[in-house]
């Protein structure tokens, strides 16, 4: 059998659609580690940013070489990239032989076929009810531990800065039954965590003739199938993170106690011109329903600098949110121009490039500082961690995560990846805890 090398860039989303690519592929190839014995390599891209653009093209042209040694070897462009810039890819991109958008992965071994016979073969459709929902996916670069499963697809809010709802395509969901049952399985399988995957999980909506599902009813249902199952999901909406979800979260000791929600800005002058249609205000509301519902619960979140128009009283307004906030971690960037975006057309990107990196250099200094002093907090507790694999630095030692997703380094002993350990921790950095079993 033919034999597939699958590269993924970005964000969880695309692990997972890796995963389904991966099976939909499985009866023609099998998934190799190397590049250079692959008869297909597949590069599954992320538009988010421009940052993230330009890597996969420094990879495509690095792949050149290859190409020249093994003239059958055939090179395919998956996700979002593809189906952002789609044809001219194969003009500015020789290498590739085809390329396929998020929702055209069933296309796939009809693209190969076209592309082995020398066929401009290409598919960027984008779809209103594709969610992949029976196709089980090949879990075949993980832990065997943790899963990711997609609940949705695609995206509503529309962003003024974000190509997500252009590359993926507007909101549909899963039929739950189909993710329990996959979570089920996954479960029975040997693995002790899954996080649901969504855009926008908190949107996540399923009608059915005799009852109707809502994100917080898909949690629960997860939840219940095993108290040994960890639950995590991402990525949530200030919008419409619901008290009834911090409520399940509070009653299910398997739920992690865990929530991302991306503000990108303390300002209010500026989430308007983002279209993230919620304000400061009612932002640090739902951060303090979800410290008061969940005293315990790590928060983290995304934050943008530089975004077009900001000013210096934005710039602080985010750094004494953050500081209010006490985030846990963050992913902080700085502002990208998105062809297509309405952000793009409509406003101009007038922040000079030297101030953007000031500002995203003061957020992070600020972000490490929060960061230790989360994990210092949990300096002298003792943790429930669920062991992931050996640490990189040390044989001797194991590494995890807890409830709060944060990672935590410990000595071996007699403990194997997927054992739950009790840690007490003795210290940190501003990125891990440090400690013992107990």
């Amino acid at each position: 059998m033919k034999k597939l090398h699958i590269e993924t860039y970005g964000c969880q989303m695309n692990v997972a659609d890796s995963e389904v690519v991966a099976s939909i592929l499985s009866p023609y190839f099998t998934i190799s580690d190397s590049q250079q014995t692959a008869d297909l390599i597949l590069i599954n891209t992320c538009s988010v940013r421009d940052n993230a653009e330009q890597r996969i093209r420094k990879r495509l042209r690095e792949l050149v070489a290859l190409k020249k040694k093994n003239k059958q070897l055939l090179i395919g462009l998956l996700g979002c990239m593809a189906e952002r810039i789609k044809e001219r890819l194969f003009e500015e991109e020789k290498v590739l032989d085809f390329i396929a958008g998020p929702d055209s992965y069933r296309s796939l071994p009809q693209l190969i076929e076209d592309a082995s016979l020398g066929r401009i073969a290409f598919n960027v459709h984008l779809s209103e009810k594709e969610t992949y929902d029976d196709i089980e996916p090949v879990r075949y670069d993980g832990n065997g531990v943790s899963a990711f499963i997609a609940i949705m697809r695609g995206c509503n809010n529309y962003c003024s800065y974000c190509v997500v709802p252009f590359t993926r395509g507007r909101e549909r969901s899963r039929d739950p039954n189909t993710i329990v049952s996959e979570a089920t399985k996954l479960y029975h399988n040997g693995f002790r965590e899954v996080t649901l995957l969504g855009q926008n999980v908190n949107s996540f909506y399923w009608e059915a003739p005799n009852k109707s599902t809502d994100f917080a009813d898909l949690v629960e249902e997860v939840a219940l199938i095993s108290p040994f199952l960890r639950v995590r999901y991402a990525t949530s909406h200030p919008k419409d993170i619901s008290d009834k979800l911090l409520n399940i979260m509070a009653k299910y000791t398997n739920v992690c106690h865990y929530i991302h929600l991306p503000v990108q800005s303390g300002s209010n002058a500026v989430l308007k011109k983002m279209n993230r249609v919620y304000t400061r205000e009612y932002y640090l509301e739902r951060i303090r329903k979800i410290k008061e519902i969940l005293p315990d619960c790590a928060i983290s979140t995304d934050i943008i600098a530089g975004f077009c128009g900001e000013t210096e009283q934005d710039h602080q307004d985010t750094i004494s949110l953050m500081k209010e906030v006490g985030f846990a971690y963050a992913f902080m960037f700085k502002y990208s121009v998105r062809e297509g975006t309405k952000a793009a057309e409509q406003l101009e990107d007038d922040i000079p490039e030297p101030l953007k990196i000031k500002r995203l250099e003061e957020i992070i200094t600020l972000q490490q500082q929060l960061s230790l002093e989360s994990n210092t907090s949990d300096v002298g507790k003792t943790v429930q961690v669920l062991v992931e694999g050996v640490s990189k630095r040390s044989a001797q030692h194991l590494f995890g995560r807890n409830s709060q997703n944060k990672v935590c380094v410990f000595p071996k002993k007699n403990h194997k990846i997927g054992d739950f350990v009790y840690i007490k921790v003795s210290k940190c950095t501003a990125g891990t805890l440090i400690g013992e079993s107990v």
